[in-house]
């Protein structure tokens, strides 16, 4: 997530390193990569002026100019200013007792019926039920993707069969759920390609005549300054009562999500971070800022954390410590949960400090990677895998056969278990921010070995695997692959 804006930004700071002597000449340079940084980023040019004369009033400052660390006094200054402008946001929505209508609005592409499921989703995890209502009535088979993605979240979908009167069928929605003991209507209107004039009076009317309690914009975060001028414009018609911006884990500079508080008045409230239907987070100025700075966001690391993680099978992993055990085939668990397309890279990515270790590992792989530890501990016997004290030489050298692999690779493994089982009964007792605070310290300890691309060194530390070590453990995988097709 812009990683464009977070590289220059980050060189900015970095530029101030290493200087002899602060002086205001050597800060209006870092404070001009700031500005360029931002300008790239395709923050509106007005933003970025008023942005940038609040950073420069405190950077250029005393308390800064004589600082023993100049680079932590300009960091805190831009991040201070970063959730000023990203700020502030009351992220509740606000739930009546009784029926709460919530109208979905936005120009088609920005995702506002995939994101009607996912906010669906979300509101259910405060054991709300929703009733999601297909008022979309101008795009072909709009009713019938609303349908589907109902069906993924387990959410009843209103609709009327040959309705033309889209405002009828949002009244009728409402009644529907006033009778049913509904909690939460949530109107999929009709977008257009462009703004135009028949679309907001079908908006105006259907925010007049039905009354919902809030209206969202959804935009496409990947439009730049797109977003920003639609935003005006729905805003202008139906007085929003905040945004929701979609796409961020794509190509985005960043602009957009940087402008639409600042030139509409209108705060983000959630934020699409990709294509699943878990995809939908809270907006947080403090955590948004801290991730663009690079500094993670341990926030919203703890509920994708509660969101990847099987309840289930957190418990029994929780019970097995509490007995004093700690098996490979827990480890397996935990690694298969762990591989799930992009989750490491996404933890990771919101942990702080961890930005450049995310990116060594985007070209791992992590369903190879579990295919391969599968395979490894499934050549164990049972007692292997209950105390895997039993494996000696003669032992590593069967389950390497069995698996394909060399006794060097079974031997990483159970080096990486013991790190990973050292690490859960450190956890053992803390609660879910205690241990994601942990995780935070170790920074590369097995749990990041064990995914893939690092390569371990002692506890606590870390380095990234050279084209050499990639080379070779590729030859290795492609040997172990032609022994298993053999066998």
């Amino acid at each position: 997530m812009f990683d464009s804006l977070q590289d220059g930004l980050q060189a900015a700071l970095k530029s101030l390193s290493g200087k002899g002597k602060l002086t205001e000449a050597n800060m209006r340079d870092g404070l001009r990569l700031v500005e360029e940084a931002l300008i790239e980023a395709d923050v509106s040019y007005s933003v970025v002026q008023d942005f940038m004369a609040k950073v420069t009033e405190v950077a250029l400052g005393q308390k800064v100019l004589k600082s023993l660390n100049p680079q932590q006094q300009l960091l805190g200054a831009v991040n201070e200013q970063l959730i000023a402008l990203l700020g502030p946001v009351d992220s509740s929505l606000h739930l009546k007792k009784d029926v709460t209508v919530l109208m979905m609005c936005g120009l088609q592409g920005a995702g506002k019926t995939t994101t009607c499921g996912k906010l669906s989703r979300l509101i259910a995890k405060e054991g709300k039920n929703t009733l999601l209502v297909g008022a979309d009535l101008q795009r072909p088979a709009a009713v019938e993707q609303l349908k589907v993605i109902g069906d993924q979240v387990g959410v009843p979908v209103y609709s009327e069969d040959g309705a033309t009167d889209p405002i009828a069928v949002c009244r009728n929605a409402v009644e529907h759920a006033r009778a049913n003991g509904i909690h939460v209507v949530i109107l999929d209107t009709a977008g257009r390609l462009a703004i135009d004039e028949e679309l907001m009076e079908q908006l105006k009317t259907i925010d007049k005549q039905v009354g919902p309690d809030q209206v969202f914009l959804v935009v496409d975060g990947m439009t730049g300054q797109d977003a920003v001028n639609s935003a005006k414009a729905f805003n202008e018609a139906l007085e929003l009562d905040g945004v929701i911006m979609t796409k961020l884990d794509g190509d985005t500079r960043g602009g957009a999500l940087l402008s639409v508080r600042h030139v509409t008045g209108v705060p983000i409230k959630f934020i699409g971070v990709s294509e699943h239907m878990d995809g939908l987070e809270t907006f947080t100025p403090e955590g948004m800022a801290s991730r663009i700075l690079g500094q993670g966001d341990i926030g919203a690391l703890i509920g994708v954390a509660q969101d990847a993680f099987d309840e289930e099978t957190v418990r029994k992993a929780q019970e097995n410590l509490e007995a004093g055990q700690f098996t490979l085939d827990d480890f397996r668990t935990q690694l298969e949960q762990m591989a799930k397309p992009g989750l490491m890279q996404k933890m990771m990515g919101l942990m702080p400090g961890m930005g450049d270790m995310t990116k060594a590992m985007g070209e791992a792989n992590p369903e190879e990677e579990m295919k391969r530890t599968r395979g490894i501990i499934d050549s164990m016997t049972k007692k292997e895998r209950f105390n895997p004290k039993l494996i000696d030489s003669s032992r590593r050298q069967r389950i390497a056969k069995g698996a394909g692999v060399s006794p060097q690779d079974v031997n990483e493994l159970l080096k990486q278990f013991d790190g990973m089982a050292s690490m859960m009964k450190g956890m053992q007792g803390k609660g879910m921010a205690g241990q994601m605070e942990m995780l935070n310290n170790l920074r590369s300890g097995s749990m990041m070995d064990a995914a893939g691309g690092i390569k371990k060194t002692k506890l606590g530390t870390g380095k990234r695997l050279t084209a050499k070590d990639k080379k070779s453990q590729k030859k290795k995988r492609a040997s172990a692959q032609k022994r298993r097709k053999r066998k």
